[in-house]
């Protein structure tokens, strides 16, 4: 059993306040392997001290010495890179090919992208006789998730960063390890004491100390729109700036020129990469009516072909789910499709086959789904791809935009024409055409209860940033 029982504050690792420990359930094998605390909000409050104290000089640092800064810690990132893999797998499940080359190079990502645009990012810009100051927000709460954790602490830390604010993190206590060796980097890189401070706990306690919490200037969280929600609420007191990425529910819109099988295959893939576990995952698939038969046996073939295992074995491509919790809400929500009638392709509730601990899913596949099911309106954060018959192109975009989210969208088309007037008309932040992949320079982040803000890239530094006018400048 690993503790790892402190939290990093005021560039130190102490104890909390009040004693509370939690065990980290390695999902494989649903066994403890660590434990770690679960602070309070007397443990934000020194947090929150330190980061407002380390604010008055981190802020008036120079952009070329934040540059430095970010050069450092990339340089202990790589040096401890096969930690970070290992570290990511272990606690929610990715299998090491997928930890190695994704979940854990987002970190090096983001980092890379921050050093380039902070490079040529101007602080201050004359117009006329006034200037116009970009200056850092101030003292950032920062809530991650479990799914993807070092991309989500890496987006909104970087940043931070870049922009000269101090900041307290609250990682997921599900998937906390990766967060606690991320501290350890920074503090290895040499960022100051205070300006970056972790605090372990829960949602109820420490995120909503963190939310209220009069000293914090911003609150930038990841997770589900019912604690988004949650989170804006207990911010509002405060009319503090909040920065929020949420649900999604994607869809996937074959047109009826595209590559059926590549495009039915591609999507299959994206569904299930990382267990399914992506809020931006193509988890509804819309083809013609015409080529639905054909698209199913396609879909079946290709989920059939995922090896569902370990993350630590060879030739493994689908872990577990995360959790206990996160099993059983997939599971009643297959049950569910299966109820409403929707065709079940391949997969279904229960374990794959030859595994009877961990918390494993089997890759399911749906079809004639109508966009009025469970499975076609609610997150399934599982391996559960729907695939949705239509008749023309405006009633695919119709039934694409008929959520409640908005955060990505996928077109497929043999004309970049008409996959891109398909884009266009997509109420979402962003849309893929033709398999193209993320772009850590383009902002991320999504439309109605998909959030509110963008993150990644310069755009997600403007977050992190507020808007002086200083008249008469120039006369």
């Amino acid at each position: 059993m690993l503790d790892r029982l402190q939290f990093y504050i005021d560039g130190q690792w102490v104890a909390p306040v009040a004693p509370k420990a939690l065990d980290v359930i390695d999902p494989a094998h649903e066994e403890a392997y660590a434990r770690i605390s679960l602070g309070s909000s007397k443990d934000i409050d020194k947090a929150v001290a330190a980061a407002r104290r380390a604010f008055e000089t981190f802020s008036r640092t120079t952009k070329d010495q934040r540059l430095a800064l970010l050069e450092k810690i990339i340089a202990v990132y790589q040096k401890r890179y096969g930690e970070m893999v290992e570290t990511i797998s272990r606690e929610m499940g990715a299998p090491l090919k997928l930890s190695k080359n994704a979940q854990a190079a987002t970190g090096l990502a983001h980092l890379a992208a921050a050093v380039g645009y902070l490079k040529d990012f101007e602080f201050q810009q004359v117009k006329g006789a006034t200037v116009i100051v970009r200056e850092p927000v101030g003292v950032c709460g920062l809530i991650t998730p479990w799914n993807w954790p070092m991309n989500q602490i890496a987006c909104k830390v970087v940043p931070a960063l870049a922009a000269g604010c101090t900041m307290v993190l609250k990682p997921s206590e599900i998937a906390p390890m990766s967060g606690l060796l991320f501290a350890e980097i920074l503090h290895e890189a040499g960022v100051p004491a205070g300006v970056f401070n972790l605090v372990n706990g829960d949602g109820p306690t420490v995120g909503e100390a963190m939310s209220a919490h009069p000293g914090i200037d911003m609150m930038s969280f990841t997770g589900s729109t019912r604690a988004g929600i949650s989170v804006a609420r207990a911010a509002a007191g405060t009319v503090k700036r909040v920065a929020q990425e949420l649900g999604g529910k994607s869809a996937n819109i074959l047109l009826d020129d595209a590559d059926l099988a590549k495009a039915v295959a591609g999507g299959v893939a994206g569904c299930f990469g990382n267990s399914g576990q992506s809020c931006n995952a193509p988890t509804r698939m819309f083809v013609p009516r015409k080529l639905h038969d054909q698209a199913m046996a396609v879909a079946k073939a290709a989920a059939e072909k995922a090896k569902v295992g370990d993350p630590f074995a060879d030739g493994t491509t689908m872990g577990p789910v995360v959790s206990e919790v996160q099993f059983n809400k997939i599971q009643t929500l297959i049950q569910k499709g299966i109820d409403e009638g929707a065709t079940l392709v391949t997969g279904g509730i229960g374990r794959p086959a030859g595994l009877n601990k961990g918390y494993y899913v089997r890759p399911t596949v749906f079809a004639n789904v109508t966009n009025d099911m469970t499975i076609a309106r609610e997150e399934i954060f599982g391996p559960v791809l729907s695939i949705l018959p239509y008749d023309t192109e405006e009633e695919a975009v119709r039934l694409a935009n008929d959520t409640v989210y908005g955060l990505s969208g996928y077109v497929q088309s043999a004309s970049i024409e008409r996959a891109r007037a398909v884009a266009l008309q997509l109420r979402s932040g962003n849309v893929h055409l033709n398999g193209a992949g993320q772009d850590f320079a383009a902002p991320f982040g999504g439309y109605k209860q998909s959030g509110n803000g963008r993150e990644w890239g310069e755009f997600g530094m403007h977050e992190y940033l507020e808007v002086k006018a200083v008249m008469g400048w120039g006369s």
